[in-house]
């Protein structure tokens, strides 16, 4: 796992650009701190950060130049299947000079050109420079695990792993109203955009090519969708299949040359990927966290069976509320983009007690989103059923709208959750999807900002936008429409952003099992009564694996997490929200936001009834923290 960055200067401007190299490139040393180098070839420069996990050995170090000189990579993330390639392209007269996955990745480059790309499993992005062609070849995995920003314009072409590192070539840095209108709503910005012009996200399964001054973009992969087209087999059959691909994916994710371990929340997901990784791995290291302020959400105690159970070399990490507060203001610090799903703080502590112990972890990311596992999933299936339920609840809707609301109690959340369902209950399945992935609906975001910036805002382009994320959706009834959306939204855009960007400000690489394509084309190929029923969410995946897990994990709900942000915005955060970064002045003097429509959210906060406030000041807060560091 790696940092990386390049720029190629059109004119002098962008030759006076390259200057910065050295410094995007530091700018990356979280991901990186083993080892960093540059190339320079006239017009061309390209930097990279190493945290090495294959060939420890100065052998593996990039950026990386062919015998020939003609071509130069830098490259982010892990091939797993480099081996069987290394093997292939030696059989075909390639001699190599290290172990490295990254020299196979070069190889395969210069000998297949992009033919080679949909025989790589793995994850990654890497930026291939020919000095005979003068092109650049950038590229990004199937999936979107590894990131890739891109900035053009009359000058220059710079890409890097981060934000930060484009920053640091001195650009011209423009907000995009447009993309502030859709993180308004999610709390984080959806790919291709990003929150500047001229800046944009590498999608997952495509490649760029820079040559002879033109600019080309290809898709690679898709995953593949056909509604209609499952599997003709059993339910048992299916469940075979799953485990197959499963362990497969868990063991191809154990190689490394250093040692790896694997997160243990307690839930099903990470409990499946660390009885697999138990198969393969003697005494592997797994990792929790507790929180002793709140027992609602710890969950060790789930862990602690599964540990017990495969014997895993298990460690508790148990914290405090104080302890999420110390490291708040870290978090903000590392975000180069606005993100604001407050649970980056959990996964920053966790990744952050974790990194001393082992270089790799694996995750249960991506479960959730293949096999159904969110409540907003749950809803919509009652609503596909129709049943009387859900009726019941759609008739009470001017009761749940008048009900206090709030994430931090139990009878609170109920409210808001019954609110958003009957609310969503009067939408049709994409307006419906689109609401419940956010904490504010599209007329009330518009109305927060001035009356200056809503003329910035080009809703033809955000409408655009929203289309290409819902394309798939049909007048059928169908989960798995539902969760091709998640795919290319939510999981994409937060989940993975989520934990590449925590985990890489602590140097820890985390690897994700269930998102191997092969894991994600064969979840897409069954149908959604494989997956969720009346009392149930994620069947398949529950009873593929029911022999390995203990049975105290079955038939109870999932838990989550909440931040206690509404607690810190009243007391320890109160000052940084009222008297600086929401203070009415400074709300009034930046012209983004309607200070009237600002006051009214500050009181909703402290009144009896925040509803959904909390996560909508913590989305202003964490934009508000970036703008002051990044744009002024």
């Amino acid at each position: 796992m790696c940092g990386i960055t390049g720029i190629v200067a059109f004119d002098e401007i962008g030759i006076q650009n390259m200057q910065y190299l050295d410094a995007a490139t530091d700018s990356l040393i979280n991901r990186g701190p083993d080892s960093r180098g540059v190339f320079r070839h006239k017009n061309v420069g390209l930097g990279h950060r190493r945290l090495s996990i294959i060939d420890v050995s100065h052998h593996g170090a990039q950026p990386m130049t062919d015998p020939s000189g003609r071509y130069t990579i830098v490259y982010n993330g892990e091939i797993y299947n480099f081996k069987l390639l290394r093997k292939n392209l030696q059989n075909a007269g390639i001699t190599f000079q290290s172990e490295s996955d990254t020299e196979v990745l070069l190889h395969a480059f210069i000998h297949k050109k992009i033919h080679f790309l949909n025989e790589l499993n793995g994850f990654f992005s890497f930026a291939i420079y020919d000095k005979e062609e003068d092109s650049l070849f950038i590229c990004r995995d199937r999936v979107g695990i590894k990131p890739l920003y891109v900035y053009k314009d009359d000058h220059q072409l710079i890409f890097a792993s981060e934000l930060k590192a484009i920053f640091a070539y001195n650009i011209h840095k423009e907000l995009d109203h447009t993309t502030l209108y859709q993180y308004m709503q999610h709390n984080y910005v959806a790919g291709p955009s990003t929150i500047l012009k001229n800046v944009i996200k590498l999608e997952p399964g495509a490649t760029l090519e820079l040559k002879d001054g033109k600019l080309k973009k290809d898709f690679y992969y898709e995953v593949p969708f056909h509604s209609e087209d499952h599997l003709k087999i059993s339910y048992e059959e299916q469940q075979k299949y799953l485990f197959e691909y499963l362990e497969k994916s868990v063991q191809d994710r154990l190689i490394a040359d250093v040692p790896v371990g694997a997160f243990l929340s307690g839930g099903i997901d990470s409990s499946v990927i660390v009885a697999l990784a138990a198969r393969h791995t003697d005494h592997l290291k797994t990792f929790s966290i507790g929180f002793k302020d709140q027992p609602f959400f710890d969950e060790t105690e789930f862990a602690q069976l599964v540990a017990n159970r495969h014997k895993t070399d298990h460690t508790v990490f148990s914290l405090s509320n104080d302890d999420l507060f110390e490291d708040l203001h870290n978090v903000l610090d590392y975000i180069d983009e606005p993100f604001a799903d407050s649970s980056a703080l959990a996964v920053h502590i966790l990744t952050q007690k974790v990194s001393p112990e082992v270089k790799v972890a694996l995750s249960g990311d991506g479960a959730d989103e293949l096999f159904a596992g969110y409540n907003k999933h749950f809803g919509e299936f009652r609503i596909e059923q129709s049943g009387p339920i859900a009726k019941a609840i759609s008739v009470f809707h001017p009761l749940w709208r008048a009900l206090p609301k709030s994430r931090n109690s139990k009878t609170g959340n109920l409210f808001r959750q019954l609110d958003r369902f009957s609310e969503g209950m009067r939408m049709d399945k994409k307006e419906r999807y689109w609401r419940w992935c956010g904490f504010i609906d599209e007329t009330r975001a518009f109305d927060f900002f001035t009356a200056n910036t809503q003329k910035e805002i080009d809703l033809p382009t955000y409408l655009a936008r929203k289309s290409r994320l819902l394309e798939h959706f049909t007048d059928k009834k169908d989960i798995n429409e539902i969760l091709y959306a998640d795919m290319e939204l939510v999981l994409q855009n937060d989940m993975l952003t989520k934990v590449d960007m925590m985990s890489m400000a602590n140097s820890l690489e985390v690897r994700v099992p269930f998102l191997d394509h092969k894991v994600i084309e064969f979840a897409f190929s069954i149908p959604e009564s494989s997956k969720i029923n009346e009392t149930n969410r994620k069947m398949i995946l529950k009873d593929a694996f029911k022999h390995m897990l203990p049975r105290e994990l079955y038939n109870r709900p999932k838990h989550g997490f909440e931040v206690p942000l509404l607690g810190w915005f009243k007391s320890e955060l109160k000052s940084m929200i009222f008297d600086d970064l929401l203070d009415r002045d400074f709300v009034r003097e930046q012209n983004i936001f309607d200070p009237l429509m600002v006051e009214q959210l500050k009181t909703q906060l402290m009144s009896s009834n925040p509803g959904d406030a909390t996560a909508r000041i913590w989305g202003l807060v964490v934009f508000q923290y970036w703008y002051k560091k990044w744009m002024k």
